[in-house]
């Protein structure tokens, strides 16, 4: 952990796995244990580490070897975010011509298109965020200008 400044819970996944990828990229066998503490040869963990940051080629040896997502739950597509995007599309027209934020809107949107209201939720979470930045409004509502003045 402290060579590869990975997790404890990368480091035993990386040892699990070891037998899966080749012996230039596996991680090396348990050096010594004390008091249930695995120790690993240093040379030989420098050298994994350069080869996993080589091969996955982020530096974030914490998150190596998982796909990337966006952070949404679904790895950047599939029919879910599809939706999703076009809820968030749907509520960002209601913002724009509302003029912002109303309460109830999120259930409102839910009896007239379907769905959980959960969903419409997120949808108006999301879409908020889009519309904030367009105005430069905070989260309340109000412009940088009157945030200085506070």
């Amino acid at each position: 952990m402290e060579r590869t400044g990975a997790s404890a819970a990368t480091v035993a996944r990386w040892y699990a796995q070891r037998e899966q990828y080749p012996a230039e990229r596996r991680f090396p066998e348990v050096a010594c244990t004390l008091d249930r503490i695995h120790y690993y040869d240093q040379e030989a963990v420098e050298a994994f580490s350069v080869a996993w940051r080589e091969d996955v080629g982020t530096g974030r040896l914490q998150a190596a070897g998982r796909p990337r997502g966006d952070g949404r739950g679904n790895h950047g597509g599939g029919h879910s975010r599809a939706q999703r995007d076009r809820a968030v599309a749907i509520v960002l027209a209601e913002l724009r011509q509302a003029g912002g934020y109303q309460r109830g809107m999120a259930a409102r949107l839910a009896r007239e298109h379907g769905g959980s209201e959960r969903i419409w939720q997120r949808a108006m979470t999301e879409a908020r965020t889009h519309y904030e930045h367009e105005h430069g409004l905070d989260q309340d509502g109000a412009g940088a200008a009157s945030q200085l003045a506070r």
